[in-house]
């Protein structure tokens, strides 16, 4: 993927997380939030707990692996749950901050 393409456009909701070096974009399109939520249920639930402090790794790994805009060749969802062990949870809450957000207020 070129860093041209590892860009998030933040007025499309986006975000990038890092993952093994590789900045990946994050897009919560309609059919990414609906596959999230067929995983791990209903996203209102997902936003609530978060803000609990009660949002599984699980639920983050599973939330960002849906919304990935473009995933590199090869990389499997347990090497991306990975990375974003590796890279430590206050490097991905960032992303999830305005994943969150885009739950709550849609673009």
């Amino acid at each position: 993927m070129s860093a041209a393409n590892a860009t998030a456009n933040p007025a499309r909701g986006e975000a990038a997380v890092r993952i093994n070096g590789e900045p990946l974009v994050l897009r919560p399109s309609f059919a990414a939030l609906v596959a999230a939520e067929g995983e791990i249920g209903p996203l209102f639930a997902l936003v609530e707990r978060a803000a609990e402090g009660r949002l599984g790794l699980g639920e983050l790994v599973a939330l960002f692996w849906h919304c990935l805009r473009e995933r590199p060749e090869g990389l499997t969802r347990d090497a991306f749950g990975e990375g974003v062990v590796r890279g430590g949870l206050a490097a991905a809450s960032p992303a999830l901050r305005v994943l969150l957000g885009q739950i709550l207020a849609g673009r």
